[in-house]
């Protein structure tokens, strides 16, 4: 038998199997890779396992739970025992992986969510008009990179879906006031009109990441979207705020850029 100066019980690959629920083919892995190396061995060649392979055990199934694969695993248990700061770097590097796998299935959520929504606001859908909200989903996802999708994403989850809520009603609020004004005709400069401009653009730069080239990159995407998907793009809006007609975000765009070119000049 090797020596070892770690003078307590010993198990059989079997027994440790048994003890921890770990499968004797993943103990054999473990120890051909050098994970979890047994200790000991019989004369006759057979592992025996220390209390300190154990604990080793303990710690490769812990760090297997928070997801991490076993060539990370092994960079963690090389480092010392009292060194703390690669495990963080790693362990804040799946929780961020984490987070934004998260925030992709919320962003599928809210799709098919939206699809559902479609679907229930008629007795009998249109089957055109449910293709049209799922092609404009695949035109979308063109525009905007997986990159670009995932960061909107992070964002989303991290404001929260109340906080994401409340900026929708305010948003139709802002919308159906700017649409008001519109039709009566209120002058660019109007000190209402540009207060209204003013709050718009506050509330686009509160959905922003502060990470400027990235905020520069998505939005040209959503202009580039706009401009060639406008009327595709207006109609859906439409159909989902019942007193806003298609031609009038158009126009409303149209409206808030004058307000601003007006400002701007002054």
């Amino acid at each position: 038998m090797t020596a070892n100066d770690d003078s307590g019980r010993r198990w059989t690959i079997g027994e440790l199997a048994k003890a921890t629920g770990v499968t004797v083919r993943t103990l054999y892995h473990y120890d051909e890779i050098g994970l979890v190396p047994a200790s000991e061995r019989t004369a006759s060649g057979h592992r025996r396992y220390t209390e300190t392979d154990l604990r080793r055990l303990y710690r490769v199934r812990a760090l297997r739970g928070l997801g991490l694969s076993l060539e990370e695993i092994a960079g963690v248990l090389r480092q010392p025992g009292d060194d703390l700061s690669g495990l963080r770097a790693l362990l804040g590097t799946q929780l961020a992986e984490l987070e934004l796998r998260a925030a992709r299935m919320e962003q599928l959520k809210g799709q098919i969510g939206g699809l559902l929504w479609l679907l229930d606001k008629s007795v009998m859908p249109d089957p055109e008009q449910f293709m049209a909200t799922l092609e404009l989903i695949s035109v979308y996802d063109s525009y905007f990179g997986q990159e670009l999708r995932d960061q909107l994403a992070l964002r989303r989850a991290r404001l929260g879906e109340e906080r994401m809520e409340n900026l929708r009603e305010e948003w139709l609020a802002m919308l159906r006031q700017a649409r008001q004004y519109m039709l009566d005709g209120t002058p660019v400069d109007d000190p209402g009109v540009r207060d209204l401009a003013r709050r718009w653009e506050a509330m686009g730069s509160a959905l922003q990441s502060g990470d400027r080239r990235l905020d520069e990159r998505i939005t040209a995407a959503g202009r580039a979207l706009w401009r060639a998907n406008s009327a595709e793009l207006s109609e859906e809006i439409s159909r989902q705020i019942d007193w806003l007609d298609a031609g009038d975000l158009p126009a409303l765009f149209e409206y808030f850029e004058r307000v601003r070119k007006a400002r701007d000049r002054d």
